[in-house]
């Protein structure tokens, strides 16, 4: 599991800073949460919402195939991986909210670090939950398997990527 955990974080993917490759930014918002501010607890596991919505932006990039969403988060306690969603079509600009109870079409949702496949919602109120944004040159192959195996192949096919952090639950 701490392999997943590793993979989940940029810096720790190597991608952009320890590799020759250029890695685009991706600017990422949402109507409902902002960067460095908790987390509403609507979207934690005290609240019915599910996963919150999300919006993204980038220069144009020719070589995009696809979008993934990795949402993790690192506790005093643990680190968690709550939400992996790949394969969403490369001209998605935004998911609505709850968009993990019906994904776009094509779209695959890995088992995350409880077991669960989907939005698993963070439920504590102190740590920092990480919403990344990556843009891939190519699909996700692997549609039933390990975490690790699936954030390998987001690591190892990312053009782009941007994140937006929400701290503590609200």
């Amino acid at each position: 599991m701490a392999f997943a955990l590793t993979l989940s974080g940029c810096a720790a993917l190597g991608i952009g800073r320890s590799q020759a490759k250029e890695i685009a930014e991706i600017n990422v918002s949402s109507p409902e949460l902002r960067d460095g501010m908790p987390l509403p607890s609507q979207y934690s596991c005290r609240g019915r919402q599910g996963s919150p919505p999300l919006r993204w932006s980038s220069e144009p990039l020719p070589k995009a195939k696809s979008i993934a969403i990795v949402v993790d988060s690192h506790t005093p306690s643990e680190s968690a991986v709550h939400w992996v969603l790949f394969n969403i079509p490369a001209t998605t600009t935004e998911l609505g909210p709850g968009a993990a109870e019906s994904p776009p079409e094509g779209s695959g949702q890995a088992k995350v670090t409880s077991g669960k496949a989907g939005y698993e919602p963070p439920c504590s109120d102190r740590g920092t939950y990480r919403f990344t944004v990556y843009t891939l040159n190519e699909k996700v192959t692997v549609t039933e398997g390990a975490l690790p195996e699936i954030l390998k192949e987001i690591a190892d096919h990312t053009i782009a990527r941007g994140r937006l952090t929400a701290v503590d639950i609200q």
